[in-house]
């Protein structure tokens, strides 16, 4: 038996934060990140519209990027205190995230993190909450998905945590929130948009239910991620969207070494998720076209790219890629990001071999063992081609 889930709402859309105010409930705790949602005057908007409800608001701010456990509960007490009926989230990936973990620490405060580190143990939520994920970025699509990336910084890893209880109830999509980022964040969350929708495209899950989804993200990603890097208002509008199709794609189909690999290194050589994303994806492509050369074909294909076979459809998808990173400044390889070769070094098996353990790793087409998970950072790390 298979299953296939969504939030319950999507909102999308100019003016689409308005719906907070027809909300029904006694109290709301607001959960973001930086100082951006107040810069811009979307955390107040937010609280005004949540306090037009008739409903008593407290905020928990300062989440920082890559949230750690310790303000996951942190965040959980501040809920328990304070005894919210919503969970809302406004921000990038990581609030968003780290509400999601809080969420189930404030109404199952007798569990631990290790009780739900792996994927598919975290215990029936909504018994005192519901959940409300507004995102700021174009990229991570955790508004619609099951999973939150939480880092462990004594240990150096990051633990995506997976279950169908954390997808949120309601996701709005506000187009002129989307207008707040800027380029390198543009780029970086739109390539992790892509990578999302291309591994779920060829993730062990995949069905007939993800695979449109995928498709029509991937199309609307390289239609209008250059144009939304550049500050087109329509194309960041559009780019909104298909992160979000995207994200109800891998939410359901799952995700692949691309990530496993950029959990694992972002929490050693702290390199953003979705630069990591971006860098690493062409390699993974030509390391995993052996078990499934015909999806990545199908994706070429769909995107108008020239091959007179298969093998030379999945090169030109390779290169739009890269090329895709080298007009919006994303280095090619590790090296060129800025590790040196003595730090890759000692550490390599390290997050080789985490990366073989994370969540993701068990959904990508082809198996990978940890020597070959070593060849494959080492030709990342030279910008080699992977034949292997």
């Amino acid at each position: 038996m298979n299953r296939f889930t969504l939030p319950r709402d999507i909102y999308f859309g100019e003016n689409s934060l308005e719906v907070l105010k027809t909300l029904q409930g006694k109290r709301a705790i607001i959960v973001t990140g930086g100082s951006s949602m107040q810069k811009f005057g979307f955390l107040d908007k937010v609280k005004n519209l949540l306090e037009e409800a008739k409903m008593e608001v407290k905020l928990f701010e300062g989440v920082e990027p890559d949230p750690s456990i310790e303000t996951v509960m942190k965040g959980a007490e501040a809920m328990r205190e304070f005894g919210p009926d919503w969970i809302v989230s406004i921000g990038g990936g990581s609030p968003i995230d780290a509400a999601k973990a809080m969420w189930v620490f404030y109404e199952h405060p007798e569990i631990t993190f290790e009780d739900i580190k792996d994927p598919f143990t975290i215990p029936t939520l909504r018994n005192k909450a519901r959940f409300i994920a507004i995102p700021s970025t174009s990229g991570t699509a955790t508004e619609v998905t099951a999973f939150s990336v939480i880092t462990d910084y004594k240990k150096k890893i990051k633990y995506p945590l997976a279950d169908f209880n954390i997808t949120p109830d309601i996701a709005i999509l506000d187009t002129e929130i989307a207008m707040t980022m800027p380029k390198q964040l543009t780029a970086h969350t739109g390539m992790d948009a892509l990578t999302h929708a291309i591994e779920a495209y060829v993730a062990s899950l995949r069905s007939p239910f993800s695979d449109p989804l995928a498709m029509q993200a991937i199309v609307m990603i390289k239609e209008n991620l250059l144009n939304s890097y550049n500050g087109d208002e329509k194309a960041r509008d559009n780019m909104h969207i298909a992160q979000c199709l995207a994200g109800m794609a891998f939410s359901n189909a799952l995700l692949g070494i691309t990530h496993s690999m950029a959990h694992k290194t972002g929490a050693v050589f702290h390199i953003p998720h979705g630069c990591a994303n971006a860098v690493f994806l062409p390699y993974v492509i030509d390391f995993n076209k052996k078990a499934c050369m015909d999806r990545y074909a199908a994706i070429a294909r769909n995107l108008g790219l020239k091959g007179s076979n298969d093998e030379e459809l999945v090169d030109a998808l390779t290169k739009t890629i890269k090329e895709l990173n080298r007009v919006m400044d994303i280095p090619t390889n590790l090296r060129d990001y800025g590790i040196t070769e003595e730090d890759f070094n000692s550490n390599l098996d390290y997050v080789s071999e985490n990366a073989i353990g994370d969540a993701c790793t068990g959904s990508n087409p082809r198996t990978i063992t940890v020597e070959e998970m070593k060849k494959l950072f080492t030709c990342i790390y030279n910008g080699t081609k992977v034949n292997f």
